[in-house]
């Protein structure tokens, strides 16, 4: 009787714990109608907002630029969807600051990397897995990412890709929407959440 009690109060912390009470506190930080909440940069031609979408589109002189909240984080959860445009896309989702999620082509590596850490100095140390099979190349995708401490953890359209360790990571600051420099591209966001852990 003792066991069965034990087990079952072991089971109600765990459903009371982790992703699942993230999930129950995710909230938009991007609210579809303008880019409140972020620190868009000056002139900006690059972040576009139309009917709840993030329309995301290189400039004239393909320059490269990164949307940040106003806010910084230090444990959270990420949720977002994405559908790829035209051209070479390369973007992501920077965690902190520098460590990234990578979406689309990496531009070293000249092949899709998407859900795979890039780290500035490191490059890819490790390749999500199953992504080929995951990606919708005409339609939305959805990514979760977690990160908790130096640990990083992303699910492509519902199943785990990749979990990666950063050595090199900072302990708080502000999330990131990469478009990156030299590439003539297009892709779009809607439905990104954030909830604190």
């Amino acid at each position: 009787m003792k066991t069965s009690t034990f087990c079952l109060a072991i089971a109600i912390a765990m459903a009371f714990s982790g992703p699942l009470s993230a999930e129950e506190k995710l909230i938009p930080i991007f609210n579809g109608k303008d880019l409140t909440g972020w620190n868009a940069p000056e002139n900006n031609i690059w972040w576009l907002v139309n009917d709840g979408i993030l329309q995301v589109r290189s400039g004239p002189d393909k320059k490269g630029s990164i949307l940040w909240t106003e806010k910084d984080y230090e444990d959270f959860v990420v949720e977002l969807e994405f559908k790829f445009g035209e051209g070479t896309i390369d973007s992501g989702v920077h965690l902190r600051n520098e460590d990234q999620i990578q979406i689309g082509i990496s531009g070293s590596l000249k092949r899709d990397m998407t859900a795979s850490p890039y780290i500035p100095g490191k490059g890819y140390p490790v390749e999500a897995e199953g992504v080929k099979d995951l990606l919708k190349l005409d339609d939305w995708n959805h990514m979760r990412i977690e990160v908790r401490g130096m640990e990083y953890t992303c699910w492509l359209n519902g199943k785990r890709v990749m979990t990666y360790t950063s050595d090199t990571g900072k302990p708080k600051g502000p999330i990131g929407i990469q478009l990156h420099g030299d590439r003539d591209m297009s892709i779009d966001y809607r439905e990104i959440k954030v909830g604190e852990l």
